[in-house]
């Protein structure tokens, strides 16, 4: 009985062993399976990667910083400018315009010293060419984009004026004229005075201004009996009257030449703006305000 006790413990013993071996292999094998589980699961998670699409796409959605472009122009293109710079920044909204008005000589040297500019649009040719001369601006981004024609203009009950002649008249006591070194409006007008003979006659009656807006607005309130200004002064006000166009053939050609300023930090965005003064659109609303536009 006791043999058989041993024997069947021993048996017992057997089949406890083969037991525990087989449930270890099971544990391992279903521990291995886990794993590849486990790894997909890793790798099925979103990266966090900055360089993804959607990242990408965020960037491109934020706003773009905002530019301050200054402009330096004539005087004469204050009116024109102000319509145009509301169409360009609606169109550009990154893009803010800042004008610099004033006569062209002052403006010029203002850029020679070293004055902020982007872009510069000059009354006359000189002015420009002084600048491209020094190197001060971009050859390949300058253009004369429009025309303009000098006329006199007298306060609307004026009838004694109506030829370069009657500015000699005894009741022409002042005659209005833009200061001819600084002032582009001012050294066509001494052209065409010099031509008539008229210039050293008239050297007492005449008040100079600082730009060819001042001169208008010494007609407007009465300081002066006459005044030499572009048309598209005289069309924007109604106090007053064209009393005659100067003869073209006695000064030089009105040209408005614009260009990019070579010491722009913002390029890219002036060339927009030198690029948009080009456009139907805005050579339209030059147009309205009595300019023309070369060959055309």
């Amino acid at each position: 009985m006791l043999k058989i006790n041993k024997f069947s413990m021993g048996l017992l013993a057997v089949f406890l062993s083969v037991g525990i071996l087989s449930g270890c292999g099971t544990s391992k094998e279903e521990t291995s399976n886990a794993s590849p589980g486990a790894s997909n699961a890793v790798s099925a998670a979103p990266s966090s990667d900055s360089g993804s699409p959607s990242a990408e796409a965020a960037a491109s959605n934020e706003p773009k910083e905002t530019v301050e472009l200054t402009v330096s122009a004539a005087a004469s293109l204050t009116d024109a400018l102000k319509d145009i710079e509301a169409d360009f920044e609606q169109q550009n909204p990154n893009i803010k315009l800042s004008f610099n008005f004033g006569g062209s000589g002052t403006l010029q040297q203002q850029i020679e010293q070293g004055a902020p500019a982007d872009l510069f649009l000059s009354a006359s040719a000189k002015n420009m060419q002084a600048l491209v001369d020094k190197g001060l601006v971009d050859t390949t981004h300058e253009v004369n984009l429009l025309n303009n024609t000098l006329v006199v203009v007298t306060p609307p009950e004026q009838a004694a004026v109506q030829t370069l002649d009657d500015l000699a008249k005894a009741e022409v006591k002042t005659v209005g004229i833009g200061i001819p070194e600084s002032v582009p409006a001012g050294n066509y007008a001494k052209e065409a005075l010099t031509s008539a003979k008229l210039w050293d006659s008239l050297q007492s009656k005449t008040v100079q201004g600082k730009d060819v807006k001042q001169v208008l607005q010494y007609v407007e309130t009465g300081n002066a009996d006459a005044g030499f200004v572009y048309q598209t002064d005289a069309l924007t006000t109604d106090k007053v009257k064209v009393a005659f166009t100067v003869d073209s053939s006695l000064y030089s050609p009105i040209q408005y030449p614009i260009g990019v300023v070579k010491a722009t930090k913002h390029s890219s965005e002036a060339e927009a703006f030198y690029s948009y003064l080009q456009s139907e659109a805005a050579l339209n609303v030059f147009k309205t305000y009595g300019f023309t536009i070369p060959g055309k």
